[in-house]
């Protein structure tokens, strides 16, 4: 028998790998907003792995409530996500998935390329989402892995900021708003060096992001969630001191 899976927040996203894991045969433990992790965790407290999927405005004062229980069985996969977000808290070497596939309500799920995984359970996530078609690549080390983050965080940044003046999808955006695209990715990438403490590849970053515009060229670029990116982002840039121009010049003509 299997030990269960623990998913905090079942949402579109939550939904998918929960229902790999089932597939797999895994029992799952939903933990929803309205519960009290601490009391879940009271009844399960040796789970397979415990998967925090809300959404990264949530992320912090999830991580705060971890049961110790489930503090060495973490996998993270929000965006906006950094090595900083989990060593605040202590954790050390949850697993961490980068992810490259699109899942909304009534559609299945759309994947642009392999979501790149690194921690101890990558191999089950990958094997899990292998039953619904989505591929993963196992990255072999935590500077890998940090530049995957950095890399969906600068597609996911630089398309919704963007997309808040051009709009349309990421293919029009690089071939008809090129100067605005690279204008927006240089502010972003000195908000990722500055998080990370490390000088980018700036190259190899973009040639990644262009390689996503590539899986889904006719990806949307200003999701919902755009304006409280642009937020964050500025926020990030204030308290380093970084100016940032092109992202002050879209929020405030947004203003």
């Amino acid at each position: 028998m299997n030990k269960p899976v623990v998913v905090i927040g079942i949402g579109e996203i939550g939904s998918v790998f929960a229902r790999g894991f089932m597939r797999l045969a895994y029992p799952i433990v939903p933990v929803t907003r309205d519960m009290d992790m601490s009391v879940v965790a009271a009844d399960v407290d040796e789970p397979e792995m415990v998967v925090v999927a809300v959404a990264e405005k949530d992320l912090q004062a999830t991580l705060a409530q971890i049961p110790d229980a489930w503090c060495d069985r973490l996998v993270l996969l929000q965006n906006e996500l950094l090595p900083r977000d989990w060593a605040e808290h202590g954790f050390v070497n949850p697993t961490v998935i980068s992810v490259w596939f699109e899942k909304k309500k009534g559609m299945d799920s759309k994947v642009v390329i392999a979501s790149p995984a690194f921690g101890p359970a990558s191999q089950l996530l990958k094997d899990a989402l292998a039953t619904l078609d989505i591929p993963v690549a196992i990255v072999e080390d935590d500077v890998a892995l940090s530049f995957e983050l950095v890399l969906k965080n600068l597609y996911i940044l630089t398309t919704n900021i963007a997309g808040l003046e051009a709009g349309g999808n990421v293919r029009d955006l690089w071939l008809e708003n090129h100067e605005l695209a690279c204008e927006v990715a240089g502010d972003v990438l000195d908000i990722q060096e500055h998080l990370t403490g490390e000088e980018l590849d700036r190259t190899a970053l973009i040639e990644g992001m262009l390689k996503a515009f590539d899986g889904d060229p006719e990806h949307g670029c200003m999701g919902r969630s755009a304006p409280a990116r642009l937020e964050r982002a500025l926020g990030l840039a204030d308290d380093a001191g970084l100016e940032v121009p092109t992202l002050r010049r879209i929020a405030a003509a947004q203003s």
